[in-house]
């Protein structure tokens, strides 16, 4: 049943741009399919690298309207020119389906003239990255970036963000943001792990490995001195380079989402010691199936995960190999902190997210108070 508020249409069409470096595939197919099984159309527009086959035949088993534009996205490097078609493209798209809400997985195209309200679902950017990241504010090679997503956001009639630690973010690098709201990520992992799995001796990892901000090379340096074997699932090229990881550690190299979910079933410990990280979709699906949860002591993970993970500074190796070895020897307080992780992840289903857009999409057609 779609939302109503007042005597206006609810909302039947909307157009969702998307991409699929990292997590943002997975949250808009999610979040996708909730709407369509609440009667709403959702077009995902698709940029940057080209979807692999396995995802398009998972989005045409979940029947998503899935069209892809071959346009580097704003954050990669030389990007302005792919940005500024890609605008052209969207627009073409409107035009056509006539949606009644745009929905940007990104910032700078908010500033284009949509024939409908724009939403922008905010869920990293170049800023707070390099400032989570390497604790200082971005270059000036950044500048042109900055411009555009202040337009960006300054242009949207209202900016959503998973956390509230990244909206204040963004607040910090960009100014006041007056026209937002929180609504936290879902994922279908959580619905997926109804029956606790047995568990084996093994730590987890994964993410994007050439991403500094997963900080992976922290756990490959701390593997010596932990007495489970460690296991590291991920793609270590990327745009900005390829990971050249070392230590003590066994490389699964990307994984596929099924594939994936299998070793999060299996695994006891998962570890991700980030420096940034605005949602973190890896932890909650590891959460979900059961893990014992070792995290970055940064405020982003702690606003999700406070109370149901042990926390590390992330740049302190010793301390990362301490926290995981404590859990190694204690099965008890290991097997209670799973409990509570997984207890944790059901807050963040897909259908608790449908809702939160579906009354954010909703509070965007709503008629202004006329006084």
């Amino acid at each position: 049943m779609v939302l109503m508020h007042g005597d206006h249409p609810p909302v039947r069409r909307v157009l969702m741009t998307a991409d699929c470096v990292g997590g943002v595939w997975s949250y808009a197919t999610d979040l996708a399919s909730g709407l369509q099984a609440r009667g709403v159309h959702v077009t995902v527009a698709v940029m940057g690298p080209a979807l692999s086959e396995a995802r398009r035949e998972d989005a045409r088993r979940r029947g998503l309207d899935v069209v892809e534009g071959p346009y580097r996205l704003e954050w990669m490097p030389s990007s302005w020119d792919d940005v500024d078609r890609a605008g052209g493209w969207l627009l073409s798209l409107a035009e056509r389906l006539e949606p009644d809400v745009i929905h940007l997985n990104g910032f700078c195209h908010a500033a284009l003239p949509w024939p409908a309200p724009v939403m922008v679902a905010g869920h990293s950017c170049v800023r707070t990255w390099w400032r989570g990241v390497h604790g200082t504010g971005a270059p000036a090679e950044w500048n042109e970036y900055t411009d555009r997503v202040s337009e960006g956001l300054s242009a949207a009639d209202v900016v959503v963000t998973p956390t509230m630690a990244l909206l204040d973010g963004l607040h910090a690098e960009y100014g006041d943001v007056p026209r937002s709201r929180v609504i936290p990520n879902g994922s279908r992992a959580v619905s997926a792990h109804l029956e606790s799995s047995s568990k084996e001796p093994l730590v987890l990892a994964a993410g994007r490995l050439w991403d500094e901000a997963k900080n992976i090379e922290a756990l490959c340096a701390a593997a010596s001195g932990i007495s489970w074997p460690t296991f590291v699932a991920g793609d270590p090229a990327g745009p900005s380079g390829t990971f050249g990881g070392s230590g003590a550690v066994h490389w699964l190299g990307p994984l596929a989402p099924d594939e994936l979910q299998q070793w999060y079933q299996r695994a006891a410990i998962y570890a991700l010691p980030a420096r940034y990280e605005p949602f973190g979709l890896s932890v909650l699906e590891a959460a979900a199936a059961g893990c014992a949860l070792v995290l970055g002591d940064i405020r982003t993970l702690r606003e999700n995960w406070d109370g149901a993970a042990l926390f590390v500074p992330p740049d302190n190796r010793r301390a990362l190999a301490r926290a995981i070895e404590s859990l190694i020897h204690d099965d008890d307080q290991r097997e209670w902190l799973a409990s509570r992780a997984r207890e944790r992840s059901a807050r963040f289903t897909v259908e608790t997210m449908t809702d939160g857009y579906l009354e954010g999409y909703d509070d965007l057609l709503a008629p202004a108070d006329v006084t």
